[in-house]
């Protein structure tokens, strides 16, 4: 029966020959490692956050007089609602780790060159509404500090010259940040946002397919046909997209070789996840910070403003630069840095065991700048830490401004011809 059920709906929708061609008979290189967990992680993140942000939203008051009020009638009254407001704000961060570590991958195996140049364009895109996202739902507890961090963040497209003002004015929906404005980030939070999220990553995947994956050898695994010799032919069966063009002998199916091995991946980080929703939800104050627990107040400003830990980098290089609007300038610059990586990298070798030594500095301080700048960005603005953070400014930016001049004629090491394990 379902043999002839799943036969009945091939025929009008292809369901079996997508599940083979993006899943079960994708041609996976054969010698992915631990890093290529976080791809699937992602997606599960992603998943939670949509499943518990929809069952919020059936108890959540969407209202400047209603919405804290509401959240602590989640916490306090709906049956397990401590257990899903915890599973969404601890997914929030969890999201952001999980996507700051897969970008890592992929600026550490070069999965940003030639040909993948889309397909990283369109995780910057996938990072770049997550963090419009993170930020319209860190309005919506409605917490103190909340309702200041916007009042920091919105002010910043005041310093537009001629339009800041009314462009400000229309973000807030109001003169002041109140209910008008939680209103709509609700609006955006709950469904433009997540609808464009989807999209993305949607076209993520279909680019992905595309192209290929990556590997650590940074070595394509698609050889093309009359390549290989007839005894070193796949022993695996791969959809039709790919053996019509490709005889595959680096590859393995995904499924079930790495849909196994992402299972073990994710039982690892639900030990770790829940280990932190149940016995630290607030993160130290990381995740969620004590002025949250007391309500939106105009008159009653938090001792030091600070944003979540996520924004910490790029805050920190907002506040590090005197001129309010240079200041925005320089942190929205550090995210246009990112998408325009595969062109400030004019190199051809991609992983960085066959990259030069000055590359492997370059990667691990631009790592070390990001880190720093994440912990002052939560931090007060004392000259030491001011003076320590545009240190760390031009260690960011100067990863790019070197990574172009050294990669053109970079020394590399030999690549081999075929994946090695």
């Amino acid at each position: 029966m379902l043999t002839n059920f799943m036969a009945w709906m091939d025929k009008r929708l292809p369901v079996t020959d997508a599940w083979n061609k993006h899943l079960a008979q994708y041609p996976a290189p054969k010698n992915f490692n631990f890093w290529y967990f976080f791809g699937s992680l992602a997606m599960l993140v992603l998943v939670n956050q949509i499943l518990t942000g929809v069952w919020l939203t059936m108890s959540y008051e969407p209202s400047g007089d209603g919405a804290f009020a509401s959240v602590e009638y989640i916490m306090r009254d709906v049956d397990y609602g401590w257990l899903l407001r915890y599973m969404h704000s601890t997914g929030a961060s969890a999201f952001f780790i999980v996507v700051y570590l897969h970008m890592f991958r992929g600026m550490m195996y070069g999965s940003y060159q030639k040909p993948r140049e889309l397909l990283w364009i369109f995780g910057m895109l996938i990072f770049l509404v997550l963090m419009a996202e993170a930020f319209m739902g860190y309005l919506l507890p409605w917490g103190n500090m909340s309702y200041w961090g916007a009042q920091v963040i919105i002010s910043l497209f005041g310093a537009i010259p001629v339009i800041g003002d009314d462009l400000t004015q229309w973000i807030r929906g109001d003169y002041v940040i109140s209910g008008a404005t939680l209103n709509r980030f609700f609006a955006l939070h709950v469904i433009a946002m997540p609808l464009v999220l989807v999209i993305l990553v949607f076209l993520h995947i279909l680019a992905l397919h595309e192209v290929g994956s990556n590997n650590p050898e940074g070595i394509e695994v698609k050889k093309k046909k009359g390549t290989i010799k007839p005894e070193d032919q796949s022993k695996f069966t791969f959809h039709k997209q790919y053996t019509d063009k490709y005889d595959i002998v680096d590859a393995i199916p995904f499924h079930p070789y790495y849909s196994v091995k992402d299972i073990m991946g994710v039982a690892f980080f639900l030990f770790i996840f829940c280990w932190v929703m149940f016995f630290a939800p607030e993160g130290g104050g990381y995740f969620i910070e004590a002025p949250n627990f007391e309500p939106a107040n105009g008159l009653k400003t938090p001792e030091h403003i600070v944003p979540v830990w996520y924004f910490g980098p790029f805050y920190t290089i907002l506040r590090v630069v005197p001129d309010k609007l240079f200041g925005a300038v320089a942190m929205f610059g550090a995210i246009i840095m990112l998408f325009a990586l595969p062109w400030f990298d004019r190199g051809t070798v991609k992983a960085i065991k066959y990259r030069c030594t000055l590359h492997t500095i370059n990667l691990i301080q631009f790592v070390i700048c990001f880190i720093v700048l994440g912990i002052l960005g939560t931090k007060s603005a004392t000259p030491l830490n001011n003076m320590i953070g545009t240190a760390a400014s031009f260690g960011y930016f100067g990863f790019f401004i070197l990574l172009w001049f050294y990669s053109k004629n970079e020394k590399c090491k030999p690549v081999p011809e075929r994946v090695s394990h």
